[in-house]
Formats: C-alpha cells, sequence, structure tokens
C-alpha cells in the first residue's frame, strides 16, 4: 500500500511539473532599467529649412537621451548632434511673420531675428534684463517683447527701442507718505520757525520746483497692480492695447510630505499642494488703453448664465443657495492679425461652463460667440482641462475664429464668423479630433482623428471651410506627425501594440510609402514574442459595451484565473493600439498570460477617447460605473473564458489603485485578491483643480465625497489586499495610505499588508523598486488565486 501511495505522488508531481506554467519572461528582467528595451525616438523636430529631422535617442548607450538627426538627403544615416552644432541651432520657441520668411526669438536674453531665405541671424538686441515673448506686430518692421512687467517695441528699420506700458507693483505713494510722519511734520515745522537761513532756502526751493513743475512734460502714466501679479501681458497687432490678467493668491495651508532619507541625514519636508476646496485663486482680465494712458478691467457680468445654480444644489434642499455671479478665469485674449477683433476664452471655476466673447477693447465688454454649459465639467481634446485654452484661433481672413466643442457629444472642430455669429461644424460623427492647425498658406487644415477606430490615430488634411478629410497616414496604431516646414514630407512617430515608438519618413500624400528611419528594439527585447492583445467589447449590466484589451493565455497552460488591470489618470485611454504609456505593465501581463492567467485591461467609465458621456459617466460618483464596468468585465471572463469565479484578481495604480481599493471593499465577492498602488484613499485629501472639476467642492457636496473615497467602505474588505505607495509622493500623498492603515487597524483587518518606497514620488524611477514591487504583485497573485 505505501508503494502505491509513493508511486501516484511521483506520478502526480511528475506530471505537475511537465505541464508547471513557465515563461521566458521574470520580474527582475522587465522591471529592469528600461534602457535594455533599446532606443526609442521622442521630442521629433524638424529643422528651419525642412532638410534635417531631429529628435532625442540615445543609441551610444549614454546616462540619458541626446539630440540627434537624420537629414534627409541621407534619410539611412542617423548622427548625433555634437554641444556646438546644439548651441548654434535656432531655437524651436519663437515667431514667424505671416509669410513664414522671418523669424524672431530670444536666446541668452538676447533678442535675435533670422532670415530663412537668406539662412541669416542678426542680433538685435542685448539688455542686462530677461527679454520674454517676442512677435510681430502688424506693422513687421516692429517686433513687440516683454521684459521684467513692460511691453516694448523694437524697430528693426531704426534700431529704437519704444516702451509702451509701464506697470509697477504695490501702489503709489499717498501725500502724506511723500511728506513724512506727523513727528517728521512737527520737527521741520519748529526747525523753519527758529532758522531763518534754511527757511528762505526751503522757499526758494519750492519755488523753483513749482517753476519745473509748470514747463516739464506731463509725467507718463503708471499702472500699479498692488498685490496682485500680472500675468501674460501682450500688445495687440495694431499697437493699440495691451491685455493681461492679475492674479491674486492668497497663502493656503499646504501640505507636508517628509523626506525620511534626505542626503543631509535629516528627515526634509516637502511643502506640496493644498487639498481641494483650498484653492483661492482669483484671476482679472484687464486692458491697458495705449492711447488714453487708462487700464480697466473686463466684466464678465454679462456672461449669459454667469449666476446659474449647478444642478447638483438639488441634493441639498435644506441648505440656502444664492444665486450669484460666479468667478471666472480668462484664459487670455487672442487677437486677429488686423488688430481690428479680439477675442477670449473663459471658463467658471466651478467647471460647468466655457464661453468665447468677444473682447470691445475700448471699453472692456464682452459679447458672448459660443457658450458650452456641462452639467458634469467642460473638458476634452482641444478644449482644456479647468485652466487650460485648448484650441482657439483666427483664419487669415480676420473674420473667422477656430475651436473645438462637445457639443455633440464628441470634441470637434468648429468655425465661427463674428462679424454674423453663424457657427459652422468641420468635423462631425462619433469620433474625435486633436490638435488642428493651419497650413502655411491658410488654405487648409491638418489634423489627428479617432475616425478610424477609437484605438487608432491618423493624420488628415481638410480644406480650411470644411470639406472631404484627406487621410494621409496608413500605418495601424499610433501616428504623431510632426510636418516639414515646407509641407512637403511628414516625420511621423508611429507605434503598435507589440511594437515601440520609432521614426518614419512619408512625402506628404495619401498613396506614398512610409519609409522607417530607425529600429531601435534591442536584441533581448526582440528575442520574446510580444502579444498583441485583442480588442474587445464586453456588454455591461447597463447594456453599454465597454472597451477592453485582452490576454488569452495558451489552453495547455491556462489556470483558469484572471487578473484584471486598471489603469492609473482615470482621463486617459489604454485599450488602443499603440505602445502603451504602461509598458511595464504590459510585459508583466505577457508573463502573466505565460504562466496561464487570462490579462484584462478596461477602458472603464471616464477613460478618455470615447466621448463627453463616457468620461462623464463618474461625476459626483468615482467607484460607480468605472468600478461596476470592472465588475462586468469579471463576469464576462467567468462566462466567456470559463475563468473561476473565486480567481479573479485586480490591480493598478493612481486612480486604478484607488478602483482596486473600491473593488476590495464594495465588490468582495467578486474579487478574491488586490494590489493597490500609490492610491487616493479619500477625495477630499487630493488635488484642487482634478477633484473639484468631477466631484464639485467637498463642502458644497459633501455626498460626492462620501459615496467616493474608499476609506469610508474599507470595513467591506474581504479577500487578500497589497498597499504600495512611495513615501516621498507629492501627487497622492503617503498620508493617504497612513489613515487608511490606521482605518484597517481599527476594524481589526488582518488580511493586508502594506509596502513602503521611501526614495519614490508618485511615479517609480528605481528598477529595485518596480522589482519588489512587482514581485509582491505576482507573489500575492500566485498565492491567493493559484494556491502556490
Amino acid at each position: 500500500m505505501l508503494r502505491k501511495i509513493t508511486l501516484l505522488f511521483l506520478l502526480a508531481s511528475l506530471s505537475s511539473s511537465i505541464n508547471a506554467q513557465t515563461s521566458d519572461l521574470s520580474v527582475e528582467k522587465i522591471m529592469q532599467d528600461p534602457q535594455w528595451m533599446g532606443t526609442f525616438p521622442s521630442d521629433i523636430r524638424w529643422g528651419e529649412h525642412g532638410e534635417t529631422i531631429y529628435f532625442k535617442y540615445n543609441r551610444d548607450g549614454d546616462p540619458s537621451d541626446s539630440l540627434y538627426r537624420i537629414r534627409i538627403k541621407a534619410p539611412k544615416t542617423i548622427e548625433k548632434v555634437s554641444a556646438k552644432e546644439k548651441t548654434a541651432m535656432i531655437p524651436q520657441n519663437g515667431e514667424y511673420n505671416k509669410s513664414k520668411t522671418k523669424k524672431v526669438y530670444i536666446k541668452d536674453n538676447t533678442l535675435f531675428l533670422y532670415d530663412l531665405k537668406k539662412r541669416k541671424k542678426t542680433e538685435l538686441l542685448q539688455t542686462g534684463n530677461p527679454l520674454e515673448s517676442p512677435k510681430f506686430l502688424a506693422d513687421e518692421n516692429l517686433i513687440a517683447f516683454r521684459s521684467g512687467s513692460d511691453l516694448f517695441t523694437y524697430s528693426t528699420a531704426s534700431g529704437k527701442i519704444r516702451q509702451l506700458t509701464r506697470i509697477k507693483s504695490g501702489a503709489p505713494a499717498t501725500d502724506e507718505e511723500k511728506e513724512g510722519s506727523a513727528k517728521s511734520k512737527w520737527l521741520q515745522k519748529d526747525n523753519l520757525k527758529l532758522l531763518r537761513v534754511v527757511r528762505e532756502r526751503k522757499e526758494k526751493k519750492e519755488q523753483g520746483k513749482t517753476y519745473r513743475e509748470m514747463t516739464k512734460e506731463k509725467e507718463p502714466f503708471t499702472f500699479y497692480s498692488g498685490k496682485k501679479q500680472v500675468l501674460g501681458l501682450q500688445l495687440s497687432p495694431n499697437e493699440k492695447y495691451a491685455t493681461f490678467s492679475l492674479m491674486t493668491r492668497e497663502n493656503t495651508e499646504k501640505t507636508i510630505v517628509p523626506d525620511y532619507i534626505d542626503a543631509s541625514g535629516y528627515t526634509t519636508d516637502l511643502n506640496t499642494r493644498a487639498k481641494v476646496g483650498i484653492e483661492t485663486t482669483e484671476r482679472e482680465l484687464a486692458v491697458y488703453n495705449l492711447e488714453k494712458d487708462t487700464v480697466y478691467r473686463v466684466s464678465t457680468g454679462s456672461l449669459p448664465g454667469i449666476k446659474d445654480l449647478p444642478d447638483y444644489v438639488k441634493d441639498y434642499p435644506d441648505r440656502e443657495w444664492k444665486s450669484e455671479e460666479r468667478e471666472v478665469i480668462a484664459s487670455g485674449v487672442s487677437f486677429s492679425d488686423n488688430g481690428k477683433y479680439a477675442i477670449v476664452n473663459l471658463r467658471s471655476k466651478d467647471n460647468k461652463d466655457r464661453w468665447i466673447a468677444l473682447l470691445n477693447p475700448e471699453d472692456g465688454s464682452l459679447k458672448t460667440l459660443d457658450r458650452q454649459r456641462d452639467e458634469s465639467w467642460i473638458a476634452g481634446p482641444g478644449i482644456g482641462w479647468t485652466m487650460g485654452g485648448g484650441t482657439l484661433g483666427w483664419l487669415p481672413d480676420n473674420k473667422h475664429i477656430y475651436f473645438q466643442s462637445e457639443e455633440t457629444g464628441y470634441s470637434h472642430l468648429y468655425l465661427l464668423d463674428v462679424t454674423t455669429g453663424k457657427k459652422k461644424a468641420l468635423t462631425s460623427g462619433k469620433f474625435e479630433v486633436f490638435n488642428p492647425f493651419l497650413s502655411k498658406d491658410g488654405k487648409s487644415w491638418y489634423l489627428t482623428t479617432s475616425e478610424v477606430h477609437p484605438g487608432e490615430r491618423h493624420f488628415y488634411k481638410m480644406p480650411v471651410y470644411g470639406g472631404k478629410m484627406e487621410k494621409l497616414t496608413s500605418m495601424t496604431g499610433n501616428n504623431e506627425v510632426s510636418l516639414s516646414p515646407d509641407e512637403k514630407y511628414l516625420a511621423i512617430r508611429h507605434s503598435y501594440s507589440n511594437k515601440p515608438w520609432e521614426l518614419y519618413l512619408k512625402k506628404n500624400a495619401s498613396g506614398a510609402k512610409e519609409t522607417q528611419l530607425t529600429s531601435g528594439q534591442s536584441e533581448a527585447f526582440r528575442a520574446y514574442p510580444w502579444r498583441d492583445p485583442q480588442l474587445i467589447r464586453f456588454t455591461a449590466a447597463d447594456g453599454t459595451a465597454v472597451p477592453a484589451r485582452l490576454y488569452v493565455p495558451e489552453d495547455n497552460v491556462k489556470n483558469n484565473a484572471a487578473v484584471i488591470f486598471v489603469h492609473g489618470a482615470g482621463y486617459l485611454q489604454n485599450a488602443h493600439k499603440w505602445w502603451s504609456l504602461y509598458f511595464r505593465e504590459y510585459m508583466f501581463h505577457n508573463l502573466l498570460t505565460d504562466l496561464g492567467y487570462t490579462v484584462l485591461d478596461i477602458d472603464y467609465r471616464g477613460s478618455a477617447g470615447y466621448g463627453r458621456d463616457w468620461r462623464t459617466a463618474i461625476y459626483r460618483h468615482m467607484g460607480g460605473k468605472d468600478l461596476s464596468d470592472q465588475v462586468d468585465g469579471a463576469k464576462y471572463l467567468i462566462a466567456e473564458y470559463g475563468i473561476d469565479k473565486d480567481k479573479v484578481g485586480i490591480y493598478g495604480g493612481s486612480y486604478g489603485g484607488f478602483i482596486t481599493l473600491m473593488a476590495l471593499f464594495n465588490e468582495g465577492d467578486t474579487f478574491a485578491s488586490g494590489a493597490a498602488l500609490r492610491s487616493v484613499t479619500d477625495w477630499a485629501h487630493y488635488n484642487h483643480w482634478y477633484t473639484s472639476s468631477i466631484l464639485n467642492e467637498p463642502f458644497n457636496d459633501p455626498k460626492a465625497y462620501r459615496r467616493s473615497s474608499p476609506i469610508y467602505f474599507a470595513e467591506g474588505l474581504k479577500g487578500n489586499l497589497l498597499i504600495a505607495h512611495g513615501m516621498v509622493d507629492v501627487n497622492v500623498h503617503f498620508q493617504d495610505v497612513v489613515r487608511l492603515s490606521q482605518r484597517l487597524i481599527e476594524l481589526g483587518k488582518d488580511n493586508w499588508e502594506m509596502a513602503v518606497y521611501p526614495a519614490e514620488d508618485h511615479g517609480f524611477v528605481e528598477p529595485s523598486s518596480w522589482t519588489d514591487e512587482y514581485k509582491r504583485i505576482l507573489k500575492l497573485f500566485n498565492t491567493t488565486l493559484e494556491g502556490k
């Protein structure tokens, strides 16, 4: 009998060893310094004459990426740019004249003019003060620039410099301050009574001063900004007006993040952001009338709906809500090239409204041209988030403006005639538009869209007043295009799901073929057959088709366990056809699949790339639809791929860590284990600009915070939880997980552990930290889902 049992044991062990899941990958391999993968181009730009493509690269194994170039006439040769040549290059920043034949720029506090036809650089002006923001005016012989708090012009014809504004901080001295204190005035008066010579000299001095006051020219007007900071000072092309913002920033209570391993040997404190709801920044838009020597504020009281209350107030019937003028932030003024018109983009600080208005600089009044109202929050491609201005500008006809709006539910490009108010959509459909810009001659648009597929990006050309879009790229995946200055070539940074970024060159024609210029994958990276994950859609409980990436193991290694990955940032897309920002996680998913796990990576509600309704589905309830999508994804795997319902794990970082906590605390019957990395645990402790958009402010909408914060649901923990966090995280503070750990201790939970990383911020940088963290994640899943 003993022999029989021993034999059965040996046979079982042999069978187990034959079928054991193995992989050519390991956590140590995929989490090492990313240079092991090879070198891939970034920061693509053209030389001024369209003859050379410059990019960051690391072919020679330098400590960091260096500048390289490829000449169009010799596209197979990659050359490293010398330090001398790099210093002599014309900077990217600067402004062109209308015909794009001249460029003005500032380098080393010196104003330069570059003639592209003559290929000649001319030094125009050097001062001891910093110079900023050079710009050609309507009269292209004049160049405007900022120095200190003021605007100046430089004449290329005469070489003369003219100061246009006089702006000073503080306030002008009062008469009392000029005359001195009461004590000083008494001493002076007493002294003058006693000493005749002193009195006579003072009288003569006063007479001379009076005469000079009568005969001298009027002192130039000076605007005093008080305690407010002057931002965005710019000159109209006709030199009649300057516009700027006045910002008031009160000292708010910041959060301290201790650094326990500072080089000094002492614990040092990092002063970081305030918490949501503590934001007190105020910004006013002002006009400096140069002809009238006066400054006036732009009034926003006439904006339609400026006193509208948000819909969520109905959830608080016992509170008295006042309908009053909301605070507004202007993103800057855009003048037509002839200086006749000016437009301004304005946003309400409660994130519910975006107005585009015509500014009358003569009196500071506004005329609304377009209002976009969203009871959730205003955002989307080309629209910006909170203070961002997004896509906004003028056509060469000086009467049409262009901008992007989510009016139809997807971000599209619009034109509006400021003389008639007529608006026209240039693009439409269930896709989004990215980074539109005008051709050199102003007759066409170049733009990137997701029209082919939400998970693809392609580059198009379109007539300026609308019409058929000509697709100029053909490679499946993401095509980041940099157009040559002469618009003859496209430099394309392209990647696919399992192929990192490479550089390609193509003539600017839809039928032309792309030529690959770089091939940066290392032999070690190429040796592994990286998976091309399936792009699928599964049906959620509410009938919505949810996009996801799916990794399926071979039948002979399948372990009937699954891991769901939750991407970070919330508003981000990861179920796409290009090389992921989460490339380490992508490689980890290949390792998991080798080991028999089925992996699902979901673009849950709130993710980017699918329009306004998808983006705002989490409004006032993070951990609602974005969490139920993970639960429905697990149910899909159980039903369609034979996954054991007791063998589903979940993990993610940042927003993904937050969802993992909500999953373990609220859906314990679905998820057996989870790893929550750098997680938000209480949204009332996160930053203002992101959180107040989605959840409003905690003192105005506490219900939204209560149902969205994991710390309130910690008693629901059933499965096994790993918490991992960097101790010098200045984004999601370490305090978040400290508070949560105390809550778990008080609840008597013992099925959790925490790993801390003293040297890491929000995004880890040390390979040793990445390795330690992901070894713990793998161990968690192997132990709790497979019982290893």
